[in-house]
């Protein structure tokens, strides 16, 4: 399997993560899938204007949120290997490190698996949902070396 990552940076952001590491954490969640097939995506990071933009826009919610997810739906009789975009303000996921204790590295990680496994079609709109996609992004960010996201910790 290859995929043909595109990352934006759009962002002034610190601390950014890599290419290298943006792509790593893409096939590391398409392989825990079993997804075989080459794949294009797009990671675009923004800032807070643009992130509050898209989240007013497309889910009509106040402010920007952490990360979107847009995935393709081929239109019938054509068959591109385009699994779609994400996007991650970057400074909502360090205010949102920060906040809850967390390593910058591995918050981000946590939102981008998030943002594939969203792509894949999985959702957390009801609990059964949203526990089996927890279940699947912890045992992801384990693979990486990265503790529970769900577990809170005390400043």
């Amino acid at each position: 399997m290859m995929i043909d990552l595109d990352v934006q940076y759009a962002s002034e952001a610190a601390n950014l993560p890599s290419e290298a590491e943006l792509q790593r954490w893409v096939m590391t969640a398409l392989e825990q899938q079993q997804r075989a097939e080459d794949s294009e995506l797009t990671i675009r990071i923004v800032d807070l204007a643009e992130g509050q933009e898209l989240n007013e826009t497309w889910r009509h919610k106040t402010g920007p949120t952490n990360v979107l997810s847009f995935p393709f739906e081929n239109p019938p009789g054509l068959t591109l290997p385009l699994l779609g975009d994400i996007v991650i303000c970057a400074p909502v996921v360090a205010t949102e490190a920060e906040a809850q204790a967390k390593a910058l590295d591995a918050h981000w990680a946590h939102l981008v698996i998030h943002g594939v496994l969203h792509l894949l079609g999985h959702d957390h709109l009801t609990d059964d949902e949203a526990e089996a996609m927890e279940h699947l992004e912890i045992n992801i960010l384990h693979s990486l070396g990265y503790p529970n996201p769900y577990t809170t910790t005390e400043q």
